[in-house]
């Protein structure tokens, strides 16, 4: 069995171990149960169940056991971080920004229902991913640290700020300098504060806090490398979206500064990183796993 094949094996084992905890967390704390418009409420859990591999969650999940903590009390902020980042595609794929018609395999809200009411369902996700946290996160200290470190990754200096410059790098060629700050912020920044609020949630102190940011940082960037190699390689089916759209928005992307084969060597060397910051962890194994797949997938 080669190291790629190895790879995804280990992480379909993880996820069958992962996953139901994962829906258990969603059913619990992200369905819409309000007298809320059922419009709105039918557009927001159909982009809840449009699936995925839900890695953000399991990120919270595996970084609380890594840790020593109960993965119980860390659902109700990984069901928050699966919330804000449904709201970041469905926004992201209306027609002011990539104009997508495909999610996962089937039409994005705003197809499925309409422009104004995807508007909402995803205003609606990101104040409900906080409520969720502030409502049944117990220990007030750990809601408090974890809804901040979700709302600085989810806004201004996170994802909403890298999307920002990602639009204002189209139809030009930003520095290496540039496209890496677009991408630790568009996708980064979501995926390091998955890993360091399921650090909070366990319990751990300050410098084990470091190690899982650092971590977290490294395959935060690897990951958007590897979609970057797959906009260009992967078909529709194999994405459940649509291929070639960073070409087609002219978008800069790891493969146009690196090619093809630097890109996925230099996604590579940041798992490599990010797996050196596991060592003084007491049950790495399931973020060792995630980061070992995040550079082996080929969708």
């Amino acid at each position: 069995m080669s190291n790629t094949d190895r790879s995804k094996d280990n992480f379909e084992r993880l996820l069958s171990r992962m996953n139901p905890l994962v829906e258990q967390a969603l059913k619990r704390y992200a369905w819409p149960q309000s007298d809320a418009p059922k419009r709105l409420t039918d557009a927001m859990t159909y982009s809840l169940q449009a699936g995925g591999k839900r890695l953000r969650p399991m990120l919270v999940l595996a970084a609380c056991e890594a840790v020593g903590g109960e993965l119980e009390s860390a659902l109700p902020v990984a069901a928050a971080f699966e919330m804000i980042h449904t709201y970041s595609l469905i926004h992201d794929d209306l027609p002011a920004m990539d104009d997508d018609d495909l999610r996962r395999g089937r039409p994005t809200c705003h197809k499925a229902f309409d422009e104004a009411t995807a508007i909402l369902a995803g205003d609606a996700m990101a104040t409900y991913a906080f409520q969720a946290i502030l409502t049944h996160v117990s220990d007030p200290a750990k809601a408090v640290a974890a809804g901040r470190e979700l709302a600085v990754a989810a806004g201004l200096e996170g994802m909403v700020g890298g999307q920002m410059a990602d639009l204002e790098g189209e139809g030009r060629t930003p520095s290496a300098d540039e496209l890496r700050y677009i991408h630790e912020h568009k996708t980064g920044a979501l995926i390091t504060a998955a890993v360091v609020c399921g650090g909070i949630m366990g319990g751990a102190d300050d410098a084990t806090l470091q190690h899982l940011r650092q971590y977290g940082q490294a395959i935060g960037l690897a990951f958007q490398v590897i979609d970057d190699i797959l906009d260009e390689t992967a078909t529709a089916e194999q994405l459940g979206k649509s291929p070639g759209k960073d070409s087609a928005s002219d978008k800069m992307t790891y493969p146009r500064l690196y090619g093809l084969e630097g890109a996925r060597n230099y996604a590579e060397q940041l798992i490599s990183e990010a797996c050196g910051h596991l060592q003084s962890l007491k049950k790495a194994d399931a973020l060792q796993t995630i980061a070992e797949y995040f550079v082996a997938r080929t969708y």
